[in-house]
Formats: structure tokens, C-alpha cells, sequence
């Protein structure tokens, strides 16, 4: 793919004092590589697309139902790649159905041609991860998922296969959201640890700050031990549940699609192989408006089971104007090969900080409509509240 040799930022090389010139890309200079067509599309970007750190990515016109996933190689595009597996061309333009355990290529509005020293990766969306719908960016010429090397040009692929529920999409939903960086700025423990005594990282319930576990990141642990023996502290995706239609909020009957987890005894839960769960962590957390962040999604070293498969946190999550004291990480979980004991405060997950170019212009929160701040325990937006 070619290589731009033009920098976006000549002017940080003489004014660093003034900026960061590593780091992940906020939303105001997202803005500028829209504004510049280095991200561009038929169908014009919108505003809301672009997040605190990232832009949401839209589903196009159609998609290709394929017998297995794939990633192309260097010398190959997606579509000439997908021709030989194909098993059915589909029209998405008004509301489909896909199908539980099939696999779906749907090329996406958006396409690039980046400078040479940005590229970026990208993550399902919260609201397709806790749907369970697996969902992972390909580009032409890829040799692993998720990933945009910089300096491409070209077309973006989603990779789609809903796992517990059949799901109703459409020509512009967004599943997938993609993070710009500029160099690779490392993430060190030390200065995660200076972040949490300047900003306050995790709390606890009732508000009073916590004491946040740092070891390769910022480490979460789950809870499983209510305040009462019908307190809610998970769900667990039922098996032939009907279709759910993305674009439709606040819709669907939880019991309908879940099965409710109340107060376990002795505070542990077996996970059952391949089962979906819907956890939430025992910490509030806060990503301050300079920093972004990412779950770990799988760590054989603590359980084989992989969390959070949208793993993207946005700067202000937890945070707001620093009004907010944390919010509860909501975990999508899934247990691989054997049933595995998971037990109240058992550590399940690593959350990595990034540093921002710039403090973000748009901080998460109800300001940009975000969906989940100040989170308790939360099925997707397309479920009732009670």
C-alpha cells in the first residue's frame, strides 16, 4: 500500500512545548484528517462520528456472507480474496438479518489515505461487544486483524459474526471505532502510578478513592458479591433468543435475551464454556481527558478466558469534568475450552493508559450523548431500563 511522506504536524516539530508530537490523536486533530480527506468517504463524516479519540466507522451498502474468516497477506486485497470464498452477496441498505455463528465481510464507508507517520487500530464498539457481535477491522494487504499501518491507502473491511444473537443491521451502523497514534510512546507503570496520585485512577463505592493495583498496567478485578441476595451481579446470554435490531434503544425485554445472576454463593461463578456473561468490575475507574485507554482482552497468565471485547475507554470515562468519581468497567465475558471458578475480587483484566497528543476537546459524558458513563451494571442500549 502506498506511503504518504507528508507529515500532518510540521508545526509540534518546532512547538513542543506546546504539544505532545507522540500519542494517541484527540478528537479536534481527528477532525483536521477528516477536514484534510486523509479520512474520507461518499457519504459525508458526520460530527457525532468523531469521539473523545476515535471515529466511529459506518457499515456500507453490502455485505458479503463468506464460508470462514480470513486475513488477506501482503500481496492480496480483501475483496479479490473474499471472491473465492463467497457464498452470497447481500443488499444492507434496508434492515438484514445476520445470522448467529455465520461470517460477514461488509465493506465500510469510510476508507483512507494517511500520512506516512499516523496509522491507527480499532475495537467493536461498547454496544456491539456487550451484543456479543465479533466484529474485527481488515485492510488490504493485512497480516493481522485490528490493525492500519501507517501511512495506508485504502479501503476498511469489518469482519462481522454475531455469537449469542441473531442481529438486525443497516447500511450506516457503526460497530467499529478506530484510534489514530502518532510514534509509540511507551507506558510505563511509573508513570501510571505518578497519573494515579496526581488524578486519582480508581475508587470505591461510596466514593472514597481506592488503591489502584499497577503491574503491566492498571489491573481489575470483578465483582461478584452483592448487597443483597437479589441484588443483579451478572447475566448470562440465553441460548435461541430472537433477533435484536441494532438502531432500536431502549426496546427489548431483558429476561427475554438473559438469564439474571443474583447474589452467588460463596461469591464465585463457573463459567461455562463458551457461554456469555455480562460482568462488571469491582473498581470505578476514571481515564482523564489527556489519557485514553484499553483493555486486555485475553491473559492466559489469569484464567482462560478472554473480557471486554470492546475495549476501547475514552478520556473522560469515569472522569467527566473531573466531577465524577469513576465509573464500573461492564465486562463481556466468555470462557474458553473448560469451565473455569471465577471468585469475588479475582483480578480478570489489565486496563493500558495512553497518552494523548492534546487533552481532547470532546470528553466522555453526557455532553456527547455517550451511553454509559456513570455505569452500574449495564446490558446494551437496546435493552429496557429498569
Amino acid at each position: 500500500m502506498k506511503a504518504h511522506t507528508e507529515t500532518l504536524f510540521p508545526e509540534y516539530e518546532k512547538e513542543q512545548n506546546t504539544l505532545h508530537t507522540t500519542g494517541i490523536l484527540p478528537s479536534q486533530i481527528i477532525g483536521q484528517l477528516t477536514e484534510k480527506g486523509y479520512v474520507h468517504a461518499d457519504v459525508a463524516i458526520t460530527d457525532t462520528q468523531i469521539q473523545p479519540a476515535s471515529i466511529d466507522l459506518r457499515l456500507g451498502s453490502k455485505a458479503y456472507r463468506i464460508q470462514a474468516s480470513f486475513l488477506p497477506g501482503p500481496m492480496s486485497g480483501v475483496m479479490n480474496k473474499l471472491q473465492e470464498w463467497m457464498i452470497a452477496e447481500i443488499d444492507i441498505t434496508t434492515p438484514t438479518v445476520f445470522e448467529r455463528g455465520c461470517v460477514y465481510i461488509v465493506p465500510l464507508m469510510e476508507s483512507m489515505n494517511l500520512p506516512n507517520d499516523i496509522g491507527a487500530k480499532t475495537n467493536p464498539k461498547s454496544t456491539a461487544g456487550r451484543l456479543d457481535i465479533f466484529t474485527r477491522l481488515i485492510t488490504d494487504g493485512a497480516i493481522e486483524f485490528e490493525q492500519v499501518p501507517n501511512g495506508y491507502t485504502g479501503g476498511l473491511y469489518a469482519e462481522i459474526v454475531p455469537r449469542t444473537f441473531p442481529v438486525v443491521l443497516t447500511q450506516g451502523d457503526c460497530l467499529n471505532q478506530l484510534r489514530f497514534s502518532r510514534g509509540n510512546p511507551l507506558s510505563l507503570d511509573s508513570q501510571l502510578q505518578k497519573l494515579d496520585e496526581d488524578e486519582i485512577l480508581v475508587y470505591e463505592d461510596g466514593d472514597r478513592p481506592g488503591e489502584a493495583s499497577i503491574r503491566n498496567g492498571l489491573r481489575l478485578s470483578i465483582n461478584l458479591q452483592g448487597k443483597s441476595d437479589s441484588e443483579v451481579i451478572g447475566y448470562r446470554a440465553k441460548k435461541h433468543a430472537p433477533a435484536i435490531d441494532f438502531r432500536k434503544i431502549n426496546q427489548y425485554t431483558p429476561t427475554d435475551f438473559w438469564e439474571i445472576i443474583q447474589n452467588p454463593k460463596n461469591n464465585s461463578l463457573i463459567l461455562n464454556p463458551d457461554d456469555f456473561y455480562i460482568l462488571g468490575s469491582k473498581e470505578k475507574i476514571r481515564v482523564p481527558p489527556h489519557y485514553a485507554a484499553e483493555m486486555v482482552a485475553y491473559d492466559s497468565s489469569i484464567g482462560e478466558f478472554r473480557i471486554h471485547y470492546a475495549g476501547f475507554f475514552d478520556p473522560g470515562f469515569g472522569y467527566g469534568q473531573s466531577d465524577i468519581k469513576g465509573s464500573h468497567a461492564v465486562l463481556e465475558v466468555r470462557s474458553h475450552d473448560v469451565p473455569f471458578i471465577i471468585e469475588d475480587g479475582q483480578t480478570v483484566g489489565r486496563l493500558i493508559y495512553e497518552r494523548l497528543m492534546a487533552p481532547s476537546e470532546k470528553v466522555y459524558g453526557v455532553n456527547i450523548a455517550s451511553s454509559y458513563q456513570c455505569q452500574g451494571l449495564s446490558l446494551s442500549k437496546q435493552f429496557r431500563r429498569n
